[in-house]
């Protein structure tokens, strides 16, 4: 007659869902030491002492300031980050973006007035031919 309520599952889909559609912010005046990971967007108007992952969009308002990496999937840079960005889609730099460090993205747009000091890759992740397993380059091989 009446339905039991599962407890909470922290592997279960739909908590995962909805952790991906959250939005996290941080504040200005606020200030984190330590990483941050996210499933959902974050928007960061604070400062953050640490590196911040994110599986969806991060955005650095003009007051936001990282000092560490950031990983995610788009990011909207509009603050002041020292570290490598890593993204995997889209990366804006606004006009008021300060960047120190590297960018890896998909794709880049840039503002005009955005300042960025590092070096930047752009597009399609190629692997590394160093890491290829060199073990069978040392046989004789013929065409036959």
């Amino acid at each position: 007659m009446f339905k039991q309520n599962k407890p909470y599952s922290s592997d279960s889909k739909s908590s995962d869902v909805a952790a991906s559609q959250s939005i996290n912010l941080i504040g200005a005046g606020t200030v984190i030491e330590g990483d941050i990971r996210s499933a959902g967007d974050i928007r960061i108007d604070g400062t953050v002492f640490g590196h911040v992952h994110s599986k969806a969009k991060v955005v650095v308002g003009t007051t936001g300031v990282i000092e560490g990496d950031v990983n995610s999937q788009n990011a909207d840079i509009s603050g002041t980050i020292k570290g490598k960005i890593n993204v995997s889609e889209l990366s804006f730099l606004k006009s008021t973006a300060r960047i120190t460090g590297d960018i890896v993205t998909g794709k880049l747009v840039v503002e005009v007035g955005a300042s960025f000091t590092g070096s930047c890759n752009m597009g399609p992740v190629i692997k590394d031919i160093k890491h290829v397993d060199n073990t069978n380059t040392n046989k004789e091989r013929s065409a036959v």
